[in-house]
């Protein structure tokens, strides 16, 4: 996947998706994971997935909680209506990056990936999928900001 550019922003404002088969089924079944947090009140990943980026932000705040749950949850749906598609539009793109940067994050957390001594002590197998939401990440937050 990392040969070529994955996202491409289109003269008509669209951002076009370059995932083959195989990436388009990785990052279904990286939404999926996510989507399943809302169901399990107990998921590994519901820690990651519904606190605030800044953890100084609001974090005691339960409206906020609550806004952060339902806004995540937004986000996961309509990434995984638009996993098939061709072309994204902002909004779209933007639910694939929250989405994905919360996958990373629960990965991260399943893993215990909290220092680069963590990161240098897996395998290259182990590290694969967060190496490839990186990827993706860093590309579409920069077709984004273009």
């Amino acid at each position: 996947m990392g040969a070529t550019t994955i996202f491409i922003r289109r003269r008509d404002g669209r951002i076009e998706v370059r995932l083959n088969e195989r990436g388009r089924d990785f990052v279904r079944r990286q939404f999926e994971r996510l989507m399943a947090v809302d169901g399990e009140a107990d998921h590994a990943w519901r820690s990651v997935v519904n606190q605030p980026i800044d953890p100084a932000d609001d974090v005691d705040d339960p409206v906020w909680v609550l806004e952060r749950e339902r806004v995540a949850s937004s986000n996961t749906e309509l990434a995984l209506v638009t996993v098939d598609e061709e072309f994204l539009n902002n909004a779209e793109a933007w639910a694939w990056l929250c989405s994905l940067q919360h996958v990373l994050r629960g990965i991260s957390l399943e893993q215990r990936l909290f220092s680069d001594e963590d990161v240098a002590a897996r395998s290259d197998d182990e590290l694969n999928d967060v190496r490839v939401l990186q990827l993706l990440l860093f590309e579409l937050a920069d077709v984004i900001e273009s």
